[in-house]
């Protein structure tokens, strides 16, 4: 019941979400790009089969793992003594710090990078640019964060609110919008703006290895991957060497993982 309430409340989240940050990017965008409607469909037709393909399976595999660190006491936050609320922040902050790690791992390991290079490719970053991620970098993910979720003892609530947090702030930061200058340096502060991942979605080397994390802005801070600029406008997005248009198709995309092709030079 569970993991069926699970897929059902993430598909109502995502749709909404896509719904207002659409809605928003078409009225204030931030580019002008032509074929968007062409480009969003491609990028859904990729999250479909990735629903079809991995999320069903994992959603309730998530959940059993969470019941059993519940019932057999496994996790630091069981372990520690925790109280709920304490039990239930410590769980935020782990996944989201895990999700900092993974990412900047996808980046760092070349296996790695072959799968998560698809999301990058994309030369018009928008709200559909969230959806658009190879099913064996979520494969991958998923089964890794179960063991995250073990050793955390994450409770189901707390994974359960992280990742609709998750869902909508991915939905934000990679939408084609117009923030006031003043306000989207506010939120980068704290969470991952829209500008703030821009930078991470630059053809430059230097700048596409920079701010992994997906919410909370400080684990780039913390560990010295945070980077700006100014000129947000001159951006150029998209993987060197995967730019044509024969990478840009359905079957392009998934093969993209098994084309050789190799990472921009360090600057």
């Amino acid at each position: 019941m569970l993991s069926m309430a699970l897929e059902h409340w993430q598909l109502l989240a995502s749709l909404g979400g896509f719904l207002v940050f659409w809605s928003w990017e078409s009225l204030a965008p931030f580019f002008v790009f032509k074929g968007r409607v062409r480009h969003a469909l491609r990028n859904l037709a990729i999250a479909t089969l990735n629903i079809l393909a991995v999320t069903t399976v994992f959603a309730g595999v998530t959940i059993a793992v969470s019941e059993y660190a519940a019932r057999s006491g496994a996790g630091f936050v069981h372990w520690a003594l925790l109280g709920s609320v304490p039990s239930f922040a410590v769980a935020l902050l782990a996944l989201d710090f895990w999700t900092y790690w993974w990412h900047r791992a996808n980046h760092t390991i070349p296996l790695l990078w072959r799968f998560h290079r698809m999301h990058h490719s994309d030369p018009a970053m928008d709200v559909s640019t969230a959806t658009r991620f190879h099913a064996g970098e979520l494969a991958l993910s998923s089964t890794l964060r179960l063991g995250v979720i073990l050793v955390a003892g994450a409770p189901v609530a707390a994974i359960l609110l992280y990742d609709l947090v998750l869902l909508v702030s991915t939905q934000f930061h990679h939408s084609n919008i117009a923030l006031p200058n003043g306000m989207d340096r506010v939120l980068r502060r704290f969470i991952v703006s829209p500008n703030m991942h821009k930078v991470h979605h630059s053809d430059l080397r230097a700048e596409m290895d920079s701010n992994f994390t997906s919410i909370l802005s400080v684990w780039d801070r913390l560990f010295g991957t945070y980077r700006e600029r100014d000129d947000w406008r001159q951006i150029h997005f998209g993987v060197p060497g995967l730019a044509d248009a024969r990478f840009q198709t359905i079957g392009g995309l998934l093969r993209t993982p098994f084309v050789k092709r190799p990472r921009p030079a360090s600057a």
